[in-house]
């Protein structure tokens, strides 16, 4: 299996910066995307920032110019930056990566971390 592990959120000012860590462990084999998605109270869950295989980001046009995505193959990593933030990005974000284990290489699953909750707020 694979394990996802958070860290960073709270709470952040109007404005402000904030930075979400993900690492990925456990027996994997290839990791084919990794990527943030959050969830807001009431709403449903959404794709925020992904990086796919050979490098290439997609972003949410309600973040875009604002977070950055970066992944680290290497360490089985990925970060959110987001700065300039706003009260509408208060929601619990969530790493997802989607990979194959050792265990089972031909599937392909969805792993998902525990969730980072952010507060954008005065």
């Amino acid at each position: 299996q694979v394990q996802l592990v958070e860290s960073g959120g709270g709470l952040a000012q109007p404005g402000g910066s904030m930075r979400l860590s993900c690492a990925a462990s456990g027996s994997i084999l290839s990791i084919y995307s990794m990527g943030w998605y959050r969830q807001a109270p009431g709403k449903q869950r959404e794709l925020v920032a992904e990086v796919i295989s050979g490098g290439s980001t997609n972003y949410v046009d309600s973040v875009k110019g604002r977070f950055t995505i970066h992944r680290d193959n290497a360490k089985n990593t990925v970060a959110l930056q987001m700065d300039s933030l706003k009260p509408e990005d208060t929601a619990v974000y969530y790493c997802k990566a989607e990979a194959s284990t050792t265990r089972d290489p031909m599937a392909i699953n969805d792993y998902w971390g525990q969730g980072a909750p952010v507060t954008v707020s005065s």
